[in-house]
């Protein structure tokens, strides 16, 4: 077992198995030391979308539901990181995650939601885990998502 599924193990997190895409795109691309993993939904451990992870942040969705949704995404990128990987060592930074929040145009905690997926990657990776990060207000996700994350990954 490598030491970062270790340290999801420790932390209680299963991975699930890795959404397929549902367009015209790949789950993730390798080019030289980096992998990019294409925008992961809050899809639960059953491959599923919680009743309490659709709609928007400020209407439907409040923020303690929206952070839980950034982490599911998070957790969601891992488990493509893995499928791309093989094992997850291979990850020596974690450079940048984008975040796209399902919200209402008044809603203004966009940076707390996101929190979800990046204190996710720093209790997992560590310092490794630290990166750039962008956050977006959007209006609509594929199947109401109330978050997606993308994230991009230097790896050994």
């Amino acid at each position: 077992m490598s030491a970062i599924e270790a340290k999801l193990a420790k932390l209680g997190i299963t991975l699930p198995a890795p959404a397929a895409p549902v367009a015209n795109y790949v789950p993730y691309v390798i080019t030289g030391k980096l992998l990019v993993i294409s925008g992961q939904i809050c899809f639960g451990l059953d491959g599923k979308l919680s009743d309490s992870h659709k709609g928007k942040l400020g209407a439907e969705i409040f923020n303690e539901a929206g952070i839980e949704a950034a982490r599911l995404c998070a957790i969601n990128v891992l488990a493509q990181a893995k499928a791309a990987l093989g094992d997850l060592d291979r990850i020596t930074r974690c450079v940048r995650l984008g975040g796209f929040i399902n919200s209402m145009p008044h809603f203004a905690g966009l940076p707390a939601i996101m929190n979800g997926a990046s204190d996710l990657m720093v209790e997992v990776l560590g310092d490794k885990g630290r990166h750039a990060r962008s956050t977006i207000g959007v209006a609509e996700l594929p199947a109401d998502a109330a978050v997606e994350v993308e994230a991009m990954f230097e790896i050994a």
